[in-house]
C-alpha cells in the first residue's frame, strides 16, 4: 500500500483528491493537513466523504508527513516549495498540483507568480506531470509539478501537431479559445464568482496575459522542439465544473494532404484517458464530468487551412487531482488507470 499525505486538505483539488484516493485500491490515506480545520472530521466538512474516509484534519506540525511515500499539495503556490526539501531527505516523493515546479525559467516564475523561488535546485530536477508527454520520466520522478487546468488542454490538443518536431501548421499564429468553470478559481470568497455574478453570465479575463500562457508555451516548445507563437484567452463559465477549449492553428501549404483525423487517432491510440472522437464530433463539458478523461474532435471547416480542435476536459480532476492520481500510479509502479477509471456523470 502507498502511504499518502495530502497538505491543503480543504479546497476543492483537495476534497477531490480524497473522493479518488478514498477508492483506490493500493492507498492508505496517511495524513490530510489544515491549520484552520485542526481536529475537524473531514466528512464533517464534506459529507460524501462519510463512511469512506474516516481521518481528521491535523496541523502540518502532526501529521507526521515524513513517514508518508507520497504527499500531495493541494496548497497556494509557494507553500510546496518550502516543505518539499524536508520530504525529499526523508525520502518522501512530493506531487504538487500549484505552479512552484511548472515554470522551468526561474525569472517567469517570479514574474507570473509575484515570489522568489525557494528551492531552484529541486525545480532544476522536477519533472513536468503530464503524463501523455512525460510518462517514462514520471516513472522515476522524485518532484512531479502538476500542469495547470488550462495547459492540460491546450498542449493535449495541440500535441500530434508538434510531436517530434513535426511541421504541419504555423507554429507562429497559434489561438486558443479556452473556458472554465468556477472551481478553476478555487474555494474561496470573490465577488466575482458568487452565484448572482457568474450565472446567467459569460466573460473572458487575464486577455492581457495570464500565467498559463508561459506554462503552455513552454510544454508546445518542449514537444515541438521549436519556438511557438501562443495568443491565450481564458474565459469563465457559469458553470462549477469542465473546461472547453477550442483550438485554432493554419495549416502550412505543405501539409494540406495530411489526414489529421488519422493523425491524432494515431497518436493517441492506446492512451488510457484520452479519447479522439469520430470526424465531426462536438465534445460537450458533461462528457467527461468527475472523471480523468479527455475527449477531443479535430476539425477542418470546409476542408480550407483552418483547423480547429474542440478538447474537454474535467478542471478538478484531470486538470489537477486525477492527474496527480494518474501520476502517482506511475511513480509507484501500479497500473497508470487504477483508481481512475469513474464513468462520466451524465447528466
Amino acid at each position: 500500500m502507498v502511504k499518502v499525505g495530502i497538505v491543503g486538505g480543504t479546497g476543492y483539488t483537495g476534497v477531490e483528491l480524497l473522493r479518488l484516493l478514498a477508492q483506490h485500491p493500493e492507498v492508505k490515506l496517511t495524513a490530510i493537513t489544515s491549520r484552520k480545520e485542526a481536529g475537524t472530521p473531514v466528512a464533517d466538512m464534506y459529507p460524501n466523504l462519510r463512511g469512506r474516509v474516516d481521518l481528521a484534519f491535523c496541523t502540518p506540525d502532526d501529521a507526521r508527513l515524513t513517514d508518508c511515500d507520497v504527499v500531495f499539495f493541494a496548497t497556494p503556490h509557494g507553500v510546496a516549495m518550502a516543505q518539499a526539501r524536508e520530504l525529499l531527505a526523508a525520502g518522501v516523493r512530493v506531487i504538487d498540483l500549484a505552479a512552484d515546479f511548472r515554470l522551468k525559467d526561474i525569472a517567469t516564475f517570479e514574474k507570473w507568480y509575484g515570489m522568489p523561488h525557494a528551492c531552484p535546485d529541486i525545480l532544476e530536477e522536477a519533472v513536468y506531470g503530464l503524463p501523455e508527454i512525460n510518462r517514462d520520466k514520471i516513472k522515476s520522478a522524485r518532484v512531479i509539478g502538476l500542469p495547470g487546468c488550462y495547459p492540460t488542454s491546450v498542449q493535449l490538443g495541440y500535441a500530434p501537431l508538434f510531436a517530434g518536431g513535426r511541421k504541419l501548421v504555423d507554429p507562429k499564429h497559434l489561438i486558443a479559445d479556452a473556458k472554465s468553470g468556477a472551481s478553476g478559481a478555487g474555494r474561496k470568497g470573490e465577488t466575482s464568482l458568487i452565484l448572482a455574478e457568474s450565472a446567467d453570465n459569460f466573460k473572458a479575463y487575464a486577455v492581457k496575459g495570464h500565467r498559463h500562457h508561459p506554462e503552455i508555451k513552454q510544454g508546445l516548445e518542449a514537444i515541438a522542439g521549436y519556438n511557438v507563437g501562443l495568443t491565450f484567452v481564458p474565459h469563465l463559465l457559469p458553470t462549477i465544473r469542465g473546461i472547453h477549449s477550442t483550438l485554432y492553428a493554419t495549416i502550412l501549404p505543405e501539409a494540406r494532404d495530411t489526414d489529421f483525423q488519422a493523425l491524432f487517432e494515431t497518436y493517441y491510440a492506446g492512451e488510457p484517458f484520452v479519447d479522439v472522437l469520430p470526424a465531426g464530433s462536438m465534445p460537450e463539458t458533461r462528457w467527461v464530468r468527475a472523471s480523468n478523461y479527455v475527449r477531443m474532435a479535430v476539425h477542418r471547416p470546409g476542408n480550407e487551412d483552418t483547423l480547429v480542435i474542440l478538447v474537454v476536459e474535467d478542471n478538478l480532476v484531470k486538470g489537477a487531482s486525477g492527474q496527480g492520481v494518474q501520476c502517482m500510479n506511475l511513480m509507484f509502479g501500479l497500473p497508470e488507470n487504477m483508481g481512475l477509471t469513474h464513468i462520466p456523470v451524465l447528466p
